[in-house]
């Protein structure tokens, strides 16, 4: 598989490793983080097939610029994966900041849709495209003192699923991953008691690897995957109960 796949949040985390495996199957790779530093970091660790953007997804214009840079250097994106997002504070929902709400939902969900609105045109013109929209386990049973990033990541899964239906028959699939917690820099310094705490519900009992979740990304980006859309697919070591 070849063309050209946009991943946000690339320069961390679940976004870094699926630049990694998108790029091993020969797909040009954008890089659009708010770090630029280390989304350099990187293109360099992947090589000539990267390209970092510095891309803040809170501002409307920055994704509309970032996605004509990305077409005029690279040839426009078949692929968009959202991946940027972050946890937020913990607080109980009685004390939690509000502008740290208005903040998570800016990202995880707002910024999703922004970087969607630029890519649906292109995509639904050439009659094909793949996006997939990194969501979390945490959006479809909850969890404790994280009530922002968790109705985010609700949000993210009702839009995939208004988009899937939308697109249907435009050649255009939109799916959502459901991942559990992983080593990934979101969650900080894991202390014993609170990856215990996360694994407490995950029956396999370990984290998600990011390479785990990037094989994921990876079938549901490719022409492999025809006939999934407005889905989500768990990949919580048994943790989801629907």
């Amino acid at each position: 598989m070849s063309g050209t796949a946009v991943v946000t949040g690339a320069a961390s985390g679940l976004g870094r490793a699926i630049a990694h495996r998108f790029a091993r199957e020969g797909i040009r790779v954008a890089l659009w983080d708010v770090d630029l530093a280390g989304a350099q970091r990187v293109a360099t660790e992947i090589g000539a097939l990267a390209t970092p953007f510095a891309v803040d997804i809170t501002d409307t214009g920055a994704v509309k610029a970032a996605w004509s840079a990305t077409k005029a250097g690279l040839g426009t994106p078949s692929i968009l994966v959202n991946s940027a997002g972050i946890l937020g504070p913990s607080a109980g929902i009685a004390s939690y900041p509000e502008e740290q709400w208005h903040r998570v939902l800016d990202i995880n969900l707002n910024g999703t849709f922004r970087c969607c609105q630029a890519a649906v045109p292109d995509m639904v013109a050439s009659g094909y495209g793949r996006i997939v929209n990194i969501a979390s386990i945490a959006g479809k049973d909850g969890n404790p003192n994280v009530s922002a990033y968790v109705a985010s990541k609700a949000a993210v899964i009702a839009l995939t699923k208004s988009m899937g239906k939308e697109l249907a028959t435009l050649g255009v699939l939109v799916n959502a991953i459901t991942p559990s917690a992983s080593e990934t820099a979101i969650f900080g310094d894991l202390t014993d008691e609170r990856r215990a705490k996360l694994l407490a519900n995950v029956p396999m009992a370990r984290m998600v690897r990011p390479e785990e979740v990037a094989e994921l990304a990876y079938w549901l980006s490719s022409p492999a995957c025809s006939f999934s859309t407005g889905a989500a697919f768990d990949i919580s070591g048994g943790r989801a109960t629907y």
